[in-house]
This record gives C-alpha cells, structure tokens and sequence, in this order.
C-alpha cells in the first residue's frame, strides 16, 4: 500500500502544520479542501504559517474525491457541517485521520463514512493563532500519533503513513493502545486548558495557586471517572512547570481573548454525556462548560449592559 494523494480538510493550526511539512516534500501530491468564496480567499492570499506564506494547491470536495488520505482538522464547532464534504472526498479506498481534540470525532464522521476507512489518530502542537497567521516551533511538535481502534499492530495503512511522512519534516509516532492516548490527551485539556480560560491567567498559575491547582485536580479526577466507567484507564498527565512558559496561554483561552468560539462542547459537554450515560455526576466539567459558554456570551456582546 503506498500513499500518492493527500486532502486537508480545515486550515487551522494542525492543518497548518501539515501544509507546512508537505510543502517541504515537493513530490507528495497534496492539496487543501474548500469551497465557494473561502476556496477564492485562500487561493489569491494563501495562508501565514510561521510568517511565510503558503499557497497550497486549493480543491472542492468533488475535485479531491478519491484521494489515499484524508486528513480532517476542522474545529469541532465545524465538524458536523464539513460530513458532507468528508462523504464526497472519500472513496473505499480512503483512509481517514481525524486530527481534532476530544474523544468523539472518529464516532461523527463514521456516521456518514464507512467507519472502517478510519484510522484513530491524535495530535501535539503547540501553536499561536492571531487573525490569519499561525506559529508553531516546528522543531519541537511531537507531531501525529497514530493507532487501529481494535488492534495494537501498526497496520498496513499505518506503515503506508509512517512512509509518507519520513519524507517531511513532520514527525510520526505509532501508538499500540490509542484509545487511551486519546483520552489521555483530552483529561489533559480538560484539566489545564479550561481553568486558565475561566481565570484569564497563564499556564504557571497551576503550581503558584493551590486554587487553580484545586479546580485542575477536580477536572482531571471527573475525566478519569468517566473514562475508569467506559473501561478506559491511562497513566499520569505528567504536566511539570518547566513543560510550558509560565506566560503560556492554550487554545480555549487564545480563543476567548481573540472573541472566537471555543470548542468547549468537545471537552466538558462531551465529557457531560458520556458522564450521563453510566449514571455520574461531573459538577467541576458542569460549571466549567456554563463559565466558558458564559464568556462567549459576554464576547457576542449578549449582556453588555453599559
């Protein structure tokens, strides 16, 4: 099995990221997914990737059907409006890599897709969006994990993957249990990516305040519940102080202090349902997902009262 095409559907960070690393690689037939006016957009003004601009090969979803990858890093918020998109471009040849944050994605787009085209996937980028432009230290990504839902074999698929990027810069890794290094990733946002957006403070306040060390363990203990309940166990978060700069701000709060919508629904609702589903209580992931949609509101403007 050998990968000759590649889409990207959603040019945020993590697309960014492998726009960036496959344009590095001129003999990887790759391009970038979209429609209408955005398609015009990013094809007269490309995209600002570490301050250097791209201009990737732009097609429709029509005009990428078929190809060997899919890799789908849409915000969550988008996900269910890019599954028509993902049901044109992929053919039953396709694999398919849903590169977003949480738990739940791979379980959308297999309700418009054949779920066996799906490889189980997750990513580690330390990235800055403002406006247009995205950064990322590309040296120091981890990059892709990657791993079969049902097998702790790299695949024959997994193989044709890890091939295709030895050519770029981006970096690969092949996980035996995925599943839980999925939800390992995402007890890690729940615990240190939301109680810095509530508090509008940097990544250090975990370790200078016993009170937003206090919310953090809270999060993390409700998350490790739910997982423990749907059999999922993985070990510590290892999250040190000298991990990130103490100033460091993550995705939920860059959102909220550009006025963006955050993806809160992929963590603390997600993490809600599944909670309801085996019959536990998560009041911590409950008053962090009213706080931050609450903040939306104030950003839209809802209840400005001057």
């Amino acid at each position: 099995m050998k990968i000759e095409t590649v889409a990207i559907l959603g040019a945020g960070a993590i697309g960014s990221y492998f726009i960036y690393g496959f344009s590095a690689a001129p003999d990887i037939d790759f391009c970038l997914i979209a429609k209408g006016e955005r398609k015009e957009r990013l094809e007269k003004e490309g995209l600002c990737i570490n301050d250097n601009i791209y201009k990737p090969k732009v097609k429709t979803p029509e005009e990428a059907k078929g190809v060997d990858l899919l890799l789908v890093s849409t915000k969550y918020n988008g996900l269910h409006d890019a599954l028509e998109d993902i049901r044109t471009v992929v053919a039953p040849h396709t694999t398919v890599l849903s590169l977003l944050n949480g738990i739940d994605s791979e379980e959308m787009i297999g309700t418009v897709i054949d779920p066996a085209r799906i490889a189980y996937s997750l990513m580690r980028i330390n990235s800055e969006r403002k406006g247009n432009s995205v950064t990322f230290n590309a040296e120091k990504t981890p990059g892709l994990f990657v791993g079969e839902k049902d097998s702790r074999e790299e695949s024959e698929r997994l193989l044709a993957i890890r091939e295709l990027l030895a050519k770029t810069p981006l970096r690969y890794h092949f996980c035996e249990d995925i599943i839980s290094e999925q939800w390992l990733k995402f007890t890690l946002n729940i615990a240190y990516n939301l109680p810095q957006a509530v508090l509008g403070t940097g990544y250090a306040s975990y370790f200078d305040s016993e009170h937003v060390g206090f919310i953090r363990d809270r999060l993390e203990a409700e998350a490790r519940k739910v997982a423990a309940a749907c059999g999922i166990s993985y070990g510590p978060l290892e999250n040190t102080r000298p991990r990130w700069l103490e100033r460091a701000r993550f995705s939920t709060l860059q959102d909220l202090e550009a006025k963006r919508h955050t993806e809160i629904d992929m963590f603390c609702k997600v993490l809600m349902e599944k909670a309801a589903a085996k019959g536990l209580e998560v009041p911590f992931a409950e008053y962090t997902y009213h706080a931050i949609k609450a903040l939306e509101e104030k950003n839209d403007g809802k209840f400005d009262y001057q």
